[in-house]
């Protein structure tokens, strides 16, 4: 049973790629992080600058919602982190057992290194063109659950996607000639998987369905069709591609769940019989 201001590795996993999950700051030491450079899916690494009394008093201003504070095995270190949190009247807990655990129970961790542009306040920065569909729209939604919560996504003019990238230091995706892109049969929600590390079974089952519906390949599983369909149908609602966005991620919560959770699970009623009481 956890301690009363610990959470385990399962109930942090089950938060993880949901809209309820917390802010997860990684405070490893640095060398601890050179040999193990993984983080928790959505990990904020801090530097250890960071757990100075003033350096802690200025983090907690820029946090909101709940926290969990992760060190290498779920020590001193982050349960005093918590504990300051918590004194500055938030809801903080620290990861039991520590990156350590959740390691060693597989659960889903990505590799930060590929994550080259970001703006002034540490966000990443990723452009794209404009009235997305599928891939763009997928996308963003795997970067905000797994990467990085406060990512910025930008959508320009197809011709302008490179010169807003170099002049603004972002990362470009779902464009010919980049990192970021379609790669032979696969589209740019399998490369986000494949270049950042995530593995998951639930993310794994929505990559063939965004690839079969990005890729006009509705035969691969059922649920292309489906999510072909409600693209299209979002595209139709929304003017503004920012808006098109937030109600996509809506969208994929709600695949990603059905992957995760509910794939066998079936929906049918039938209506009593005529006459029947």
């Amino acid at each position: 049973m956890p301690a009363p201001d610990a959470i385990t590795c399962d109930q942090l996993a089950k938060l993880i790629g949901t809209p309820k999950a917390p802010t997860i700051l990684d405070i490893r030491r640095q060398a601890l992080r050179d040999a193990d450079p993984r983080l928790i899916a959505t990990a904020r690494p801090l530097p250890e600058t960071a757990l100075a009394p003033d350096a802690l008093a200025r983090l907690a201003a820029g946090l909101s919602g709940p926290v969990v504070v992760v060190c290498a095995q779920g020590h001193g270190r982050s349960q005093a982190v918590a504990a300051w949190l918590r004194a500055d009247g938030m809801q903080a807990e620290y990861l039991e057992g520590g990156h350590a655990a959740w390691a060693a129970a597989g659960l889903p961790t990505f590799t930060p290194a590929p994550l080259t542009g970001r703006d002034g306040q540490g966000r990443s920065l990723w452009v794209t063109r404009a009235r997305p569909k599928i891939d763009r729209i997928a996308c963003p939604w795997l970067i905000r659950r797994f990467i990085d919560p406060e990512a910025v996504f930008l959508f320009v003019a197809p011709a302008e996607v490179l010169a807003v990238a170099e002049t603004l230091d972002a990362m470009p995706f779902d464009i010919d000639g980049v990192a970021f892109s379609h790669r032979d049969e696969t589209c740019t929600f399998d490369t986000l998987l494949a270049d950042f590390g995530l593995a998951l079974p639930a993310l794994d089952r929505l990559a063939t369905i965004v690839r079969g519906a990005d890729t006009g390949r509705l035969d691969l599983v059922p649920e292309c069709a489906g999510l072909l369909a409600a693209s299209l149908g979002l595209s139709r609602m929304y003017a503004d591609d920012q808006a098109q966005m937030q109600a996509g991620i809506a969208l994929y919560d709600a695949f990603y769940r059905w992957a995760r959770d509910a794939t066998g699970e079936t929906h049918t009623w039938a209506p009593a019989a005529k006459g029947a009481r």
